[in-house]
């Protein structure tokens, strides 16, 4: 997967469309993308120990890595993400401007 934990990614479609957040987890084995504010969900959450309470809590949900677009810090818009090896270090980088993807 060309995004990783720690990326600036926007949403380019679905009821989020727009939106920008924080990757806070990968799952690369179903190809989702947990993003911090995106795909918010309630949860109803039942009290398990005593004094602890219950109630809705809003949680993020995964979203699929094909609605994402990882965000260039120099471009300041969603890009593809290329690779380029340099002294046997592969490296992401921007394929609209070239900058290095961090």
């Amino acid at each position: 997967m060309k995004i990783k934990k720690g990326d600036t990614v926007q949403v380019l479609s679905g009821n989020d469309k727009g939106k920008r957040g924080e990757v806070l987890q990968v799952l690369p084995k179903v190809e989702k993308v947990i993003v911090k504010g995106v795909n918010v969900r309630k949860k109803h959450v039942k009290p398990r120990k005593q004094g602890q309470e219950g109630g809705i809590i809003p949680v993020e949900c995964p979203i699929h890595s094909a609605k994402l677009g990882v965000v260039c810090s120099k471009c300041n818009k969603p890009v593809k993400v290329g690779y380029k090896v340099e002294k046997d270090n592969k490296v992401r980088v921007c394929r609209k401007c070239g900058a290095e993807l961090k």
